[in-house]
């Protein structure tokens, strides 16, 4: 994996290196390339990420999905000169989006190409503590509209789904080689598809398929003539299982969870925008577990246990998108948004109690 300071010499990390310049102040004279850049990509809840993280001059932040660099954007005003936004991000069209952004950007800046678990593991075996770590669980905008990567059911293009397209493992090679009881698996577990085993069955029977109108053909074919006209797009559920199973996006985030926090400083914040329960589950109960106190048996009398809560959360309940944000943009319908702060570091195994 390299690591690389926007579009400077690539050095190894550190942040008395001499890459860590400071980038260029914002333009203002017309649209800067950071300007043209958001406007093809619509960040969502930026406004309440931001006030959870609070972020202040010379800090450091790690965008675990830097995508467009909605967020990105917001929260590098706020780091100044001093601080330093790291981005990372698996899709390698990534790489070009975060050189204008760092171009323009009013901080210093580096970019890791990884999914987000491997570059905070790099990221970690640097040494780098940051002050504020947060991730975008949901699909960017630019990839599913671009037809070619075959992530929306609504365009005729070549099954692929890659995040990365480095990667060699396309929706083309699960749909096409893997046994009729392992795509129903998928399908249940990462689309919470009722029909999930008919929907297999036509999969493998209509074998091979190659663009995702196919695939959208078999999907229908394999649910009820009622489950068709349903609420949603019939083929939403099996789409997003291919595209986790295809990206192994749940295991990155169950990785991803303790690196960021075991990372952050005390006194930083962590937050998450997930847009279904998968996502959000795991979070959500990653969270709580760094919040609670005391785990002994409730019919102990006193605290044998010592164990001290890590984390004070930020959002009891998850924030969602206000109504006039949902209308602006209906793709923030499903997010939720979990943040909380760390107030302790986790105890040595062996000494709690």
């Amino acid at each position: 994996m390299r690591l690389n300071a926007a579009a400077q010499q690539h050095q190894p990390i550190g942040f008395d290196h001499s890459y860590m310049e400071r980038s260029r102040p914002v333009g203002v004279r017309g649209l800067s390339a950071v300007e043209v850049l958001l406007s093809e990509h619509e960040p969502v809840l930026v406004a309440d990420l931001v006030s959870l993280l609070a972020p202040e001059p010379g800090q450091v932040a790690i965008d675990c999905t830097f995508g467009g660099g909605g967020h990105a954007r917001a929260v590098a005003e706020l780091l100044g000169p001093e601080g330093t936004l790291i981005g990372i991000d698996r899709d390698p069209a990534a790489r070009e989006r975060f050189n204008r952004f760092a171009a323009e950007a009013p901080c210093r800046t580096l970019f890791v190409s990884s999914d987000f678990a491997a570059g905070l593991r790099a990221l970690q075996g640097e040494g780098i503590r940051p002050d504020m770590v947060y991730v975008d669980l949901g699909m960017s905008s630019m990839q599913v509209d671009a037809r070619e990567r075959g992530f929306s059911y609504s365009y005729d293009a070549p099954l692929d789904m890659r995040m990365d397209t480095r990667q060699e493992f396309t929706a083309a090679n699960l749909v096409n080689e893997w046994p009729e009881s392992r795509i129903a698996q998928v399908l249940r577990r990462f689309g919470e598809e009722r029909h999930a085993g008919g929907i297999a069955r036509e999969i493998v029977a209509r074998r091979p398929l190659s663009t995702t109108g196919e695939l959208v053909e078999a999907i229908k074919a394999g649910m009820p003539p009622s489950a068709r006209f349903g609420a949603g797009h019939p083929a939403k559920r099996s789409f997003q299982a291919i595209r986790i199973a295809v990206n192994g996006e749940l295991e990155a985030l169950d990785e991803a969870l303790p690196l960021a926090w075991s990372q952050l400083k005390v006194g930083g914040r962590f937050a998450a925008i997930s847009f279904h329960s998968l996502e959000d589950r795991p979070v959500k109960q990653f969270l709580a577990a760094k919040a609670r106190g005391c785990v002994c048996p409730p019919e102990l009398p006193v605290c044998v246990c010592g164990h001290e809560p890590e984390a004070q959360l930020l959002t009891r309940r998850a924030i969602s998108p206000s109504p006039e944000e949902a209308e602006s943009n209906p793709r923030s319908r499903s997010a939720h948004l979990r943040a909380a702060r760390k107030i302790a570091e986790a105890a040595p195994v062996g000494e709690a109690g």
